[in-house]
């Protein structure tokens, strides 16, 4: 089998294992749950079939001139799916979170701002090199960067607190971070190894392409396999979580404002009637005992 036909084989079994994930996602109601993952992989699926036309027309002798049609269309799925995936961080951070409402809203706090900063940091270390429709890479690879780096951050922080959670591995949020973990790994890994100008049948792409479909099974998996049921989180008032968890549910509360009257300080006026007093008492005894 030749290079070509293994790359075109194997692009062929992502493109129905993102159909069969699909399917089973929605048939479960999951995008009710993940609405932004929904989108997602709609996108990937509708996507697929479009660039494989575009890039064979792009191929033929006939079709150079498309070559700006697939840039455009390639670059704006790239860019759409990296805004995506944040949006589908948040959903996986909310939903491990879900049983702690303070911790929460005070995360999602932190993760926004954990995601500006990431941005910022891509973009400042990035090399704009092109000029006009050239530097759309520039700025897609560098949104992409930036996400997944929250998605790597992400994996780390459930596997660290998976018990603090009370958060199966078997649940889909966990699942779904896991798949996005993978995914970036193998970018940054081969990223790093291989070369700008390397052909789409190197053998690191069918390392790479290998990864994404594992990573795709992998869901798969998830999707058909029933998820245990989250039942509602006992813990004890004097555990570390639950401390922290009313803590960021007090921040950012002023609740009811009450009006303290502080207490006269009524100490030096005491001394000075008990002066009073007792030269009141002296005298009056003085004037008895002369009449």
């Amino acid at each position: 089998m030749s290079s070509n036909l293994a790359m075109s084989v194997l692009s062929a079994v992502e493109f129905l294992l993102s159909a069969v994930l699909a399917f089973l996602f929605f048939n479960r109601g999951l995008q009710r749950r993940f609405p932004s993952m929904g989108y997602y992989l709609a996108l990937r699926v509708a996507s697929a079939p479009v660039l494989t036309i575009l890039l064979y027309i792009q191929s033929q002798p006939w079709g150079r001139n498309y070559f700006v049609g697939y840039f455009l269309v390639y670059w704006s799925v790239y860019i759409a799916s990296a805004v995506l995936l944040f949006f589908v961080s948040m959903e996986v951070f909310r939903s491990a979170l879900s049983a702690f409402s303070g911790l929460t809203r005070l995360g999602t706090v932190v993760f926004r701002w954990a995601a500006l900063v990431s941005l910022i940091v891509s973009f400042s270390t990035a090399s704009f090199a092109h000029r006009g429709l050239l530097s759309i890479p520039d700025l897609a690879v560098g949104l992409m960067r930036s996400v997944s780096i929250l998605e790597l951050c992400l994996l780390a922080f459930l596997c660290v607190c998976m018990n603090a959670l009370d958060l199966s591995a078997r649940d889909m949020a966990f699942g779904i971070a896991l798949g996005f973990g993978v995914m970036s790994t193998n970018d940054f890994v081969i990223v790093s190894l291989i070369s700008h100008h390397a052909s789409l049948t190197a053998p690191l792409q069918f390392v790479y392409q290998s990864v994404v479909l594992a990573a795709l099974g992998t869901w798969v998996a998830y999707c058909a396999v029933p998820e245990r049921a989250r039942k509602p989180v006992v813990i004890p008032a004097n555990s570390t979580i639950y401390r922290w968890n009313e803590i960021a549910s007090a921040l950012g509360h002023t609740g009811t404002q009450v009006a303290v009257q502080q207490p006269a300080n009524s100490f030096f006026l005491t001394d000075v009637e008990k002066v009073v007093e007792k030269v009141l008492s002296r005298n009056l005894r003085e004037s008895e005992s002369k009449s």
